[in-house]
Protein backbone atom coordinates (compact mmCIF):
# COMPACT_ATOMS: atom_id res chain seq x y z
CA UNK A 1 0.00 0.00 0.00
CA UNK A 2 1.01 3.36 -0.90
CA UNK A 3 1.57 6.14 1.80
CA UNK A 4 0.24 9.71 1.29
CA UNK A 5 0.85 12.41 3.17
CA UNK A 6 -1.79 14.02 5.09
CA UNK A 7 -1.16 17.33 7.01
CA UNK A 8 -3.05 20.16 8.04
CA UNK A 9 -2.35 23.97 8.29
CA UNK A 10 -4.04 24.00 11.57
CA UNK A 11 -1.91 21.49 13.59
CA UNK A 12 1.32 19.04 13.39
CA UNK A 13 0.97 15.06 13.73
CA UNK A 14 0.58 14.00 17.40
CA UNK A 15 -0.47 18.08 18.58
CA UNK A 16 -3.36 19.92 19.77
CA UNK A 17 -6.15 20.53 17.25
CA UNK A 18 -7.19 24.31 17.82
CA UNK A 19 -10.32 24.89 19.76
CA UNK A 20 -12.06 26.70 16.69
CA UNK A 21 -12.26 23.35 15.00
CA UNK A 22 -14.34 21.89 18.26
CA UNK A 23 -17.88 20.78 18.65
CA UNK A 24 -18.08 23.43 21.07
CA UNK A 25 -17.45 26.23 18.29
CA UNK A 26 -19.69 25.04 15.79
CA UNK A 27 -17.67 22.07 14.50
CA UNK A 28 -15.86 23.33 11.93
CA UNK A 29 -13.69 20.88 9.84
CA UNK A 30 -10.01 21.96 9.72
CA UNK A 31 -7.95 22.20 6.62
CA UNK A 32 -6.59 19.04 5.39
CA UNK A 33 -4.26 18.51 2.10
CA UNK A 34 -2.18 15.90 0.90
CA UNK A 35 -0.50 14.66 -2.25
CA UNK A 36 -2.06 13.82 -5.46
CA UNK A 37 -2.78 9.71 -4.89
CA UNK A 38 -1.83 6.93 -7.57
CA UNK A 39 -2.99 6.83 -10.65
CA UNK A 40 -4.96 3.80 -9.54
CA UNK A 41 -7.02 5.50 -7.05
CA UNK A 42 -11.01 6.05 -8.45
CA UNK A 43 -12.01 7.64 -4.82
CA UNK A 44 -10.81 8.72 -2.13
CA UNK A 45 -12.38 8.57 1.46
CA UNK A 46 -11.82 10.08 4.72
CA UNK A 47 -12.56 9.71 8.34
CA UNK A 48 -11.54 11.16 11.65
CA UNK A 49 -12.27 9.29 14.95
CA UNK A 50 -11.97 9.25 18.12
CA UNK A 51 -10.42 6.01 20.16
CA UNK A 52 -9.89 7.22 23.68
CA UNK A 53 -14.11 7.83 24.02
CA UNK A 54 -15.46 6.51 26.76
CA UNK A 55 -17.66 4.82 25.02
CA UNK A 56 -15.32 3.25 22.15
CA UNK A 57 -14.16 4.29 19.09
CA UNK A 58 -16.37 7.61 18.16
CA UNK A 59 -16.88 8.54 14.99
CA UNK A 60 -16.29 12.20 14.19
CA UNK A 61 -15.95 12.47 10.74
CA UNK A 62 -16.82 10.58 7.26
CA UNK A 63 -16.73 11.13 3.76
CA UNK A 64 -16.65 9.37 0.67
CA UNK A 65 -16.79 9.77 -2.94
CA UNK A 66 -14.57 12.32 -3.05
CA UNK A 67 -12.94 12.73 -6.43
CA UNK A 68 -9.28 11.37 -6.99
CA UNK A 69 -8.15 14.32 -8.06
CA UNK A 70 -8.99 16.33 -4.99
CA UNK A 71 -5.46 17.44 -2.56
CA UNK A 72 -7.19 18.89 -0.03
CA UNK A 73 -10.08 20.43 1.77
CA UNK A 74 -10.28 23.79 3.29
CA UNK A 75 -11.25 24.77 6.75
CA UNK A 76 -15.13 23.94 6.99
CA UNK A 77 -15.22 22.19 3.06
CA UNK A 78 -17.71 19.99 1.92
CA UNK A 79 -16.22 18.66 -1.14
CA UNK A 80 -18.57 18.62 -3.95
CA UNK A 81 -20.04 15.48 -4.81
CA UNK A 82 -18.96 13.87 -1.85
CA UNK A 83 -20.75 11.57 -0.09
CA UNK A 84 -21.41 12.56 3.62
CA UNK A 85 -21.74 10.21 5.99
CA UNK A 86 -23.32 10.50 9.72
CA UNK A 87 -21.20 11.05 12.70
CA UNK A 88 -21.67 9.52 16.24
CA UNK A 89 -23.43 12.70 17.40
CA UNK A 90 -26.14 11.28 14.77
CA UNK A 91 -25.64 14.00 12.52
CA UNK A 92 -23.72 14.27 8.72
CA UNK A 93 -20.58 15.80 8.26
CA UNK A 94 -17.90 16.93 10.75
CA UNK A 95 -18.33 16.66 14.14
CA UNK A 96 -15.47 18.52 16.51
CA UNK A 97 -13.97 16.90 19.50
CA UNK A 98 -15.56 17.31 22.82
CA UNK A 99 -13.96 14.73 25.01
CA UNK A 100 -15.33 14.73 29.08
CA UNK A 101 -13.87 17.66 30.54
CA UNK A 102 -11.23 16.45 32.87
CA UNK A 103 -10.16 13.40 30.90
CA UNK A 104 -6.54 13.54 29.51
CA UNK A 105 -6.04 14.67 25.60
CA UNK A 106 -7.65 12.41 23.56
CA UNK A 107 -6.39 11.23 20.16
CA UNK A 108 -8.54 12.10 16.46
CA UNK A 109 -7.22 9.72 13.93
CA UNK A 110 -8.14 11.77 11.00
CA UNK A 111 -7.16 8.99 7.95
CA UNK A 112 -7.55 9.51 3.90
CA UNK A 113 -7.99 6.15 1.94
CA UNK A 114 -7.49 6.19 -1.86
CA UNK A 115 -9.58 3.18 -3.01
CA UNK A 116 -9.00 1.43 -6.48
CA UNK A 117 -12.81 0.84 -6.80
CA UNK A 118 -15.62 2.97 -5.87
CA UNK A 119 -17.25 2.15 -2.11
CA UNK A 120 -20.64 2.57 -3.20
CA UNK A 121 -21.58 4.28 -0.01
CA UNK A 122 -24.79 6.28 0.33
CA UNK A 123 -25.37 9.57 2.46
CA UNK A 124 -25.80 8.82 6.03
CA UNK A 125 -23.06 5.62 5.96
CA UNK A 126 -21.92 5.12 9.38
CA UNK A 127 -17.89 4.26 10.00
CA UNK A 128 -19.24 0.44 10.18
CA UNK A 129 -20.48 0.56 6.47
CA UNK A 130 -16.91 2.49 5.61
CA UNK A 131 -15.02 -0.29 7.12
CA UNK A 132 -16.94 -2.65 5.33
CA UNK A 133 -16.57 -0.62 2.08
CA UNK A 134 -12.33 -0.36 2.49
CA UNK A 135 -12.13 -4.05 2.28
CA UNK A 136 -9.99 -5.04 -0.28
CA UNK A 137 -10.36 -1.50 -1.87
CA UNK A 138 -7.37 0.70 0.02
CA UNK A 139 -3.86 1.04 -2.54
CA UNK A 140 -2.96 4.17 -0.67
CA UNK A 141 -4.05 6.08 2.96
CA UNK A 142 -2.48 8.58 5.35
CA UNK A 143 -2.86 9.79 8.49
CA UNK A 144 -2.33 12.55 10.88
CA UNK A 145 -3.48 12.69 14.51
CA UNK A 146 -4.16 15.44 16.50
CA UNK A 147 -4.91 15.82 20.38
CA UNK A 148 -8.02 17.56 21.82
CA UNK A 149 -8.93 18.14 26.04
CA UNK A 150 -11.00 20.10 27.65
Amino acid sequence: MEEMTLRSAAFDDHTVIPAEYSHDSGDVSPPLEWPEPPEEVVELALACEDPDAPSGTFAHWLLAGIDPSTTGLDAGERPTGAVIGRNDYGTDGYGGPKPPVGDDPHRYYFRLYGLSEPSGLRPGFTAEDLRVALQDKVVASGTIVGTFAR
